[in-house]
């Protein structure tokens, strides 16, 4: 609600709900055709990156992990940014493909990298962290190229919400409904999967099946979150924690909560973003890498202090 009824163009409450309720001018502009959608965009991106980020910390065992850090939004942002680059695919379902078929890639190559089964959490930070690099390095070079046809792909690589339309929102939401009912169907396996290969196969589990089962979810969130808003970093790492201190570690409560906070999060982030940028706007990107970024650094150093 306050999503909708607060942004770069101070609106009086009472406008906002006739705007909603009825059809009248500049109100209506505003409200419906451009608050309504980026908030939707945003409640469906938070469930989407929150509860990828809790998949992506129990597959690899690593708190720190985060679909941004360790690459995949980055690989769904090359792709997209090759489709339109050098393919002239702007937008629509072919844009989410491209997304889907990047975040897969990345994902599949930082687990390989990172040692497979035998991967550790320090070997696969390390291999998202280069991976991310490069292929960051790759969508700037592709920006040089033409910068006058990448202008919007420019501001779309720092993650926003302010291109969303009622299109984009139904583009992306099967793709996200489908990976949030895998993600949740794999919640009480990675419970038996975090004591081991051995105590999982004891516990009924599938070591083999979950990890591919999870690996689908956390493609089909991420891809279709970057597809819509471009990469958004930080969230993914920040509300499992955040739920993990309420809930406990088990993820058949993990998930749910971060499908709930996340958004709350991300539309939070989206509207202090537009009410600091009055009268344009800061892109929900820049806020949540302001915000996350010394949490990011607090984690770290408690983490140290822990282990010294």
């Amino acid at each position: 609600m306050v999503s909708i009824a607060v942004g770069a163009k101070p609106i009086p409450v009472t406008d906002v709900w006739q705007a909603l309720t009825h059809h009248n001018a500049t109100e209506h502009v505003v409200v419906r055709q451009l608050r309504l959608p980026r908030t939707l965009l945003g409640l469906l991106a938070g469930v989407a990156l929150g509860v990828a980020g809790a998949a992506m910390q129990a597959l690899t065992r690593n708190p720190l992990a985060d679909p941004g850090l360790l690459g995949i939004n980055s690989g769904a942002a090359a792709a997209i940014a090759t489709a339109t680059a050098l393919l002239g695919i702007g937008g629509g379902t072919g844009q989410v493909w491209f997304a889907l078929i990047g975040a897969a890639t990345v994902t599949i190559g930082v687990y390989a990298v990172g040692g497979g089964r035998a991967a550790t959490p320090a070997r696969l930070a390390l291999a998202g962290a280069a991976l991310n690099a490069a292929l960051y390095s790759y969508v700037s070079a592709l920006m040089l190229l033409d910068s006058a046809g990448l202008e919007r792909l420019r501001f779309w690589t720092v993650g926003s919400l302010a291109s969303a339309d009622t299109g984009t929102a139904l583009r992306v939401t099967p793709f996200i409904a489908v990976g949030l009912l895998v993600a949740l169907a794999t919640a009480r396996p990675l419970n038996a999967l975090a004591l081991g290969d051995d105590a999982a196969h004891a516990l009924g589990a599938r070591p083999a099946v979950t990890r591919a089962a999870a690996i689908i979810a956390i493609t089909l969130l991420c891809g279709a979150a970057t597809a819509a808003c471009g990469p958004i970093v930080f969230v993914g790492l920040l509300v499992p924690h955040l739920v993990r201190a309420l809930t406990g570690p088990d993820l058949r409560w993990m998930m749910p909560y971060c499908a709930l906070l996340a958004p709350v999060l991300l539309l939070g982030s989206d509207v202090l973003g537009r009410v600091l940028g009055r009268p344009g706007e800061l892109q929900v990107g820049l806020i949540t890498a302001i915000v996350g970024g010394p949490l990011f650094l607090s984690l770290v150093t408690r983490r140290r202090t822990a282990r010294s």
